[in-house]
């Protein structure tokens, strides 16, 4: 029992409440929270903070300040006052907010921390507990080497606004949870799924024999927009898959820090090996990416919804898109024009998401919205975001506050926010795996149905 909640050792008590807690968590994953040390407790010098948290792993530090700020930082490298320069890829500052928390990962290519007899530091920028005082202290620039105190790019107006005077400073041990252990699965299901092989079939016998609710297009046209490494040409890979029987690769797919897609694409997919084309056609953008100049341009997003951008067009980031004037002088018609868009987010990522690029895809969001467009998300990799069996999905809680949190940073419905599984190391198919996509696929051609009904003339739909 004692190691399943902090609250329960005492005489150590958690100065967080539950909703920050879980915030902390969503940034971390799918973890246990053991409190190591709190300040106030066994006070604010180096010795008592190393006495206790030292070679215990991974570590997540939370200081407060007399102003209310909750901010601090995360390293999955142990304490041990070796008195090195540690590297740590998954180091990272924060600050507890209202909806959703502010993180800063550490900046590629710099020391996460010095690890030395004193307190706590990151970046050798920022040190807690600062001369054995309930202090925090952020080092300046001027005068030191560059390399070693530019780690995390942050503001202290906006990580502690400014005020240095803690009340509170408290390490917690981080501990991935055990699939047997996790208390988040509940019994009764949130959604509900069949996962069984015949309701696989009838999902690809429905997609086979779909007809748009309007005669004169013949397949729908599914938009894919979202970050790099989000898992859009995976997704189209992975419904190709199911279809041919096999695992395929047709689009460019991987883990590349940018976008492996550079042209836009439309993929259309076919029924078997010598099947006809089914009836929709999903299309690969360049991947979004935080910074102007880089990434897909949200010009070039508003041709491609409306029809003027051709297949195998190569983007470039500088420069949008510009049709040819012969294109230009005419609209688009409708079997050309997007019909549904689905937002690609990594389910690992959502808390990490920084406040650019999700700027970038709300005024994506307030264009699709203007053309009326039907929107989903995608939320990929949720698998890596709670280990649990597919079928176990929509029995846990912590999957369900990640699809909650996506809706509310993105302004989606909850019901229009779908976990799926992409094929990425499997061999076979799996059917827990196919359930789900075919799910998402059977959503995507309702949604383009209810758009087509929605501005296609009266005598174009079938009676």
């Amino acid at each position: 029992m004692d190691s399943l909640a902090f609250s329960f050792r005492a005489p150590l008590t958690s100065s967080l409440s539950e909703e920050q807690r879980k915030q902390l968590c969503g940034l971390l994953g799918n973890v246990e929270l053991t409190l190591l040390y709190k300040a106030s407790v066994h006070g604010y010098n180096a010795s008592a903070f190393h006495q206790r948290c030292d070679r215990q792993g991974p570590t997540l530090l939370v200081a407060y300040n007399l102003s209310g700020y909750i901010f601090g930082g995360y390293t999955s490298v142990d304490y041990a006052q070796s008195g090195r320069e540690i590297t740590d890829e998954k180091a990272f500052l924060f600050r507890v907010q209202c909806v959703a928390p502010l993180c800063i990962k550490v900046n590629s290519g710099h020391y996460a921390r010095l690890d030395d007899a004193q307190g706590p530091n990151f970046g050798q920028q920022l040190f807690f507990c600062y001369k054995n005082q309930p202090v925090v202290y952020h080092q300046g620039r001027e005068g030191f080497n560059p390399a070693r105190v530019n780690a995390f790019s942050f503001s202290p107006a906006t990580l502690y606004g400014n005020d240095t005077q803690l009340i509170e400073c408290e390490v917690y041990k981080v501990e991935q949870r055990s699939i047997l252990s996790e208390p988040q699965v509940k019994e009764k299901p949130w959604r509900n799924v069949l996962w069984t092989a015949e309701r696989r079939d009838e999902l690809m016998e429905l997609i086979r024999n779909y007809k748009p609710m309007m005669t004169s297009i013949s397949r729908v046209r599914i938009l894919m927009i979202g970050p790099v490494g989000a898992g859009k040409s995976s997704f189209f890979n992975s419904i190709n898959s199911v279809f041919m029987g096999r695992m395929t690769s047709k689009a460019m797919s991987g883990s590349a820090g940018t976008s492996l897609t550079t042209q836009f694409r439309t993929y259309p997919v076919k029924d078997g090996r010598e099947g006809k084309p089914l009836p929709f056609v999903l299309c690969d953008t360049m991947g979004l990416e935080e910074q102007s100049g880089a990434g897909l341009d949200i010009d070039d997003i508003s041709s491609i919804l409306q029809g003027h951008v051709p297949d195998r067009y190569k983007f470039n980031p500088m420069a949008p898109f510009q049709p040819d004037e012969q294109k230009a002088s005419r609209p688009a018609s409708l079997q050309e024009k997007i019909h549904c868009v689905v937002y690609v987010i990594d389910a690992t990522k959502i808390s990490l998401m920084s406040s650019k690029l999700e700027e970038k895809l709300i005024a994506i969001r307030r264009k699709v919205n203007s053309l009326g467009i039907p929107q989903i998300i995608l939320m990929t990799k949720v698998d890596e975001a709670c280990p649990l069996d597919l079928q176990s999905l929509y029995v846990s809680s912590y999957i369900k506050t990640k699809v909650q949190e996506v809706s509310s940073r993105l302004g989606v419905p909850v019901s229009c926010v779908l976990p799926v599984k992409n094929y990425s190391q499997e061999l076979e198919l799996e059917l827990n795996c196919d359930v789900l996509l075919l799910n998402a696929i059977q959503q995507m051609l309702n949604f383009a149905d209810d758009y087509l009904d929605d501005v296609g003339p009266v005598k174009d739909k079938p009676k």
